[in-house]
């Protein structure tokens, strides 16, 4: 009797069991009125708040009462490290605008100024690929009235999109 039940319950601890998912989704956006690509990259507290910690300060906290004021500063430095952008196949200059916390979230804006036209796209994410071996980064644009969505992975940390 009690091989049986055992047999019934262990199935459902399987289908149970919490599965991490190691993703971020960043979100471009083209406004020609303002000669602006506006960037949002959204990303899991926890694992940036890790990478962090591996990183740069093992005592780094995000979020809350206990953030250091040097938490933006490192977030700054990695993200400009890891995202690089080439619009019409001139290397952009990526400025940090800020971040803001939603729920398990850490949404991280960015800026690129004085673009007037773009013809090309390319892109490399690397957000946490040092940190996780199964990272996923999707990028979602709206450049010229058109939208285009790109899964960077650890084996393909680049996509060139076109808008002619």
């Amino acid at each position: 009797m009690k091989r049986l039940l055992i047999l019934l319950i262990i199935p459902l601890f399987a289908f149970t069991a919490i599965h991490k998912y190691y993703i971020s989704v960043t979100q471009i956006d083209y406004l020609q009125n303002k000669q602006s690509v506006q960037i949002t990259t959204r990303i899991f507290i926890d694992d940036l708040e890790k990478l962090l910690r591996e990183r740069y300060d093992e005592s780094i906290t995000l979020e809350g009462n206990e953030e250091q004021s040097t938490a933006d500063l490192y977030i700054e430095r990695y993200l400009n490290e890891k995202i690089k952008i080439k619009i019409n196949n001139k290397e952009a200059n990526l400025s940090f605008i800020g971040k803001e916390y939603d729920v398990d979230l850490v949404k991280c804006y960015l800026e690129i100024e004085g673009v007037k036209k773009i013809e090309s796209f390319e892109i490399s994410n690397e957000i946490l690929f040092d940190l996780y071996s199964d990272q996923q980064n999707i990028i979602k644009t709206k450049i010229n009235s058109q939208q285009k969505s790109v899964i960077l992975i650890p084996q393909n940390r680049s996509a060139l999109l076109k808008f002619n």
